[in-house]
């Protein structure tokens, strides 16, 4: 019963603040919608999609203070009968000074397609910093659950990235992060590790409305999924 209780709280908090965005005045907010096509639907290095394509999109609302709130689907395939993501989250961006920014929130993932695949909804908190100069964008961020994939267990990720312009138009973003399970009693990765670490390497660009990137991105998990991989993306993006 308290389990439920989190989650249902967790809904109740995401909901009411997305409802409250989406009702603002529109004339002081922007929408966007996003569609991408990717190779494999790697979520911290891990695939979503047992190695196999996937189809995605969400849309998106943002005020004028930074607010924003938004929801994002993709095809999913665990090896049952779950085979849909679908997540909500509301947040905050803001610029604290010239080059620094924060951007937090939360955020929803639901699970769809099997009978139980609902057992694996979660509710995560995050915090995300960047750093704008000369040499690029620097980010760290980190992610809190305190419900893993509906386990009861708490659990962080942390990571660090930049990216950095080659030239107009050409960038590449490397990134490095660190996942772990503070509660190994309810959660552990493969071979009983409590975490494991993913790291990656994108190039991105634009052409005529699309946007691409093609990543090279490796765990040092031994299992299939979370092996070395190249992953492809396009992506379009609608402004109204």
């Amino acid at each position: 019963m308290k389990k439920r209780n989190a989650f249902q709280a967790s809904i109740r908090i995401v909901t009411t603040a997305i409802v409250a965005v989406l009702y603002s005045s529109a004339s002081f907010a922007d929408w966007s919608a996003n569609i991408s096509a990717v190779s494999d639907y790697t979520f911290n290095g891990l695939s979503q999609t047992q190695n196999d394509p996937a189809l995605q999109g969400g849309i998106d609302k943002a005020l004028e203070n930074g607010v924003y709130a938004g929801t994002w689907a993709s095809n999913v395939d665990f090896g049952g009968d779950t085979n849909l993501e679908w997540d909500a989250y509301v947040g905050r961006y803001q610029m604290l000074t010239e080059a620094v920014s924060i951007d937090y929130g939360i955020a929803y993932y639901s699970y769809h397609g099997g009978d139980d695949s609902s057992d694996g909804n979660y509710p995560e908190i995050y915090t995300k910093f960047g750093y704008a100069s000369d040499y690029g964008n620097t980010e760290l961020n980190f992610w809190y659950t305190w419900d893993y994939f509906g386990t009861g267990s708490r659990h962080t990720v942390a990571m660090v990235a930049h990216t950095f312009e080659l030239a107009p138009n050409h960038n590449v973003r490397a990134s490095f992060d660190v996942s772990n399970s503070l509660d190994s009693d309810t959660w552990v990765w493969r071979d009983d590790n409590t975490s494991f670490y993913h790291y990656r390497l994108a190039y991105q660009t634009s052409y005529k409305g699309l946007d691409f990137e093609i990543a090279a991105e490796n765990t040092n998990l031994d299992i299939d999924t979370a092996d070395e991989r190249i992953v492809f993306g396009v992506t379009k993006t609608f402004s109204f």
